[in-house]
């Protein structure tokens, strides 16, 4: 909404609660909204429609709107939002919206509740636990949000507004509650004349940490930061690319954050993992940097290679997302954004000396395939590293396809887009849809095990049908292989149900939308990348069988780590 309307008289003086909420959503770049409708929520549904930008995109069923939403949060690099009906469909979506939590994601969880009135009666209605009490589910997603509010009519533009001002400075999950009486209560629209932004920084703190900062800088002649996930969700990639480009600096990201500098970059150190750090040499120039910038980073167990990391984190300069760090002193109300600005600015101070390049391996030509060889995840992921093109979304559900995607040296102007913190099966098929949706003119690249597809598979029905068009690598290995290499690798839990899966497009209704392929051979898969690539118009699923206990580098190494044969930092 504007403060003109399409036929350019005035703007309302009021709109209704659903349409304000429409309207906020669209102005901070959630034009598109996931779910499903259910009674409860349809009185709302009707007035958010109505809201000029706003695009319904209907799930099939809630988990995968709620993971569809965390995709196009973390793509569009700012707010996901999805609506559900009370009960059954926002306890269906609240795995997905823990998840977003977990990583940094600011999704707006909003459910369609019973009226006011019956809420104050404690009636028995359906989707209830029949017990009078309609705070149940209100309770649990205080859990895994950072507000969760039932909208008062009173109070019910400032109740939207604070919780998506929370979701923006805090980047995590809110929860609001619209009782289906109120969707359509006539509110005050003045508010929305005025985009609601991101709270800045204090700003005599952000002076104080800038000379500390500069004194630190200035006593050091080599600075290694390592990026973490939190600035993907801020946006912050052009900074990390002009801090880059200074003498002197190197830069290494973590799992969920790699590519956030193109790693053909000179200071580029990849992917940083303690102990299970690709190139030893990257690992040596953060574990023993002379300064080291932490930013943004979230310091778990897959992302420090099960805490293998040598550096000591007092000894580090800390940027949060809205706090930093110096020695022992915090300079709180200071956000990431204008930490790494002033980075940026006390690094243009004083001349150093260019960083030495770190090579990166395995970054060569594809090797030849051999008629009727077989695959195997070496020459798997050889191949795809010859593929890839620049500019592709490159996704990896967890697992086998995350880590074989985290050895890859993505090309330039690519994102590499998964859940290791988290690390829920069956998240990237509909973070597809999210991140299609979000970023429609990149090519998506989605590598999924067979396993994690059956969770989620319905959701590819709406990415045919919508039109577009990712290239999909089905990993065929019988069973979920991530979890035999852990242990009990025979046992009859780890077996899944075999699937057809080149029929699946078919089955959806799809069929004239996609081109399959399953593959075994060397010279298939070869075949199947030449038509992948030469396949603009269409999506493409390739199903690649691969052997039951063949696995990537990388989750070899990791599996033993769990397994608790984890090498020593």
């Amino acid at each position: 909404m504007s403060d003109q309307t399409q036929s350019g008289n005035p703007a309302p003086l009021t709109v209704t609660l659903g349409q304000y909420l429409a309207t906020r959503l669209v102005q901070l770049g959630a034009h598109h909204v996931f779910g499903l409708p259910g009674d409860f929520n349809l009185s709302l549904l009707d007035q958010m429609v109505t809201v000029d930008g706003f695009h319904w995109v209907g799930s099939t069923n809630e988990l995968n709107a709620a993971y569809a939403a965390d995709g196009y949060a973390r793509m569009r690099r700012g707010l996901g939002a999805l609506v559900t009906t009370f009960g059954v469909g926002e306890l269906s979506a609240i795995n997905g919206v823990a998840g977003s939590y977990s990583e940094d994601v600011p999704v707006v969880q909003i459910t369609g509740m019973p009226t006011t009135a019956a809420r104050a009666a404690g009636a028995y209605l359906h989707h209830t636990l029949v017990d009078g009490d309609y705070d149940h589910f209100v309770r649990a997603y205080r859990e895994v949000t950072v507000s969760a509010t039932v909208v008062k009519a009173q109070t019910a533009t400032r109740d939207i507004d604070a919780a998506l001002m929370t979701a923006l400075r805090e980047s995590k999950p809110v929860y609001l509650g619209i009782p289906s009486d109120l969707a359509a209560l006539p509110v005050h629209a003045a508010n929305l004349r005025t985009p609601l932004v991101a709270a800045s920084s204090d700003r005599a703190e952000l002076e104080r940490f800038t000379e500390a900062l500069a004194e630190a800088v200035a006593a050091h002649e080599r600075v290694t930061m390592l990026v973490g996930p939190q600035v993907h969700r801020c946006s912050l990639e052009p900074l990390v690319r002009q801090i880059a480009d200074h003498d002197g600096v190197y830069i290494a990201s973590q799992n969920m954050s790699k590519a956030v500098l193109d790693e053909s970059h000179p200071a580029s150190l990849g992917t940083y993992m303690g102990a299970f750090t690709r190139i030893p040499a990257a690992r040596d120039a953060v574990d023993t940097a002379p300064l080291l910038v932490l930013a943004g980073t979230v310091m778990s167990d897959f992302l420090t290679g099960f805490f293998t990391q040598r550096f000591d984190e007092d000894d580090a300069i800390e940027l949060g997302l809205t706090t930093a760090r110096i020695a022992d002193t915090t300079f709180y109300g200071v956000r990431l954004e204008d930490s790494l600005r002033a980075l940026h600015e006390v690094l243009g101070r004083t001349p150093r000396a260019e960083v030495e390049p770190v090579g990166h391996p395995d970054a060569a030509v594809a090797p030849a395939p051999v008629d009727g060889a077989g695959l195997d995840h070496a020459f798997f992921w050889a191949a795809i590293q010859g593929w890839l093109q620049p500019g592709t979304t490159v996704i990896a559900d967890a697992g086998t396809s995350f880590y074989g995607a985290l050895d890859l040296v993505l090309p330039d102007d690519s994102d590499l887009l998964g859940q290791p913190v988290w690390s829920a099966i069956g998240y990237t098929i509909p973070a597809t849809l999210g991140a299609c949706l979000a970023l429609p003119r990149r090519r998506s690249v989605l590598f999924v095990g067979d396993g994690a597809a059956q969770l989620t598979v319905q959701e590819l029905a709406s990415i045919l049908h919508r039109g577009f068009t990712p290239v999909i690598f089905l990993i065929n290995n019988d069973g979920y292989t991530v979890e035999r290499k852990i242990q009990s690798p025979d046992a009859v839990y780890q077996d899944i149900t075999p699937w057809d899966w080149t029929l699946v497009p078919a089955a959806f209704g799809a069929a004239d939308r996609a081109v399959t392929a399953s593959v075994r051979t060397q010279d298939e898969l070869a075949a199947a990348l030449a038509v992948a690539h030469a396949t603009a118009e269409k999506a493409v699923l390739i199903e690649v069988h691969l052997p039951e206990l063949d696995s990537p580098r990388l989750l070899s190494v990791l599996a033993d780590a769990i397994s608790g044969a984890a090498p020593k930092a």
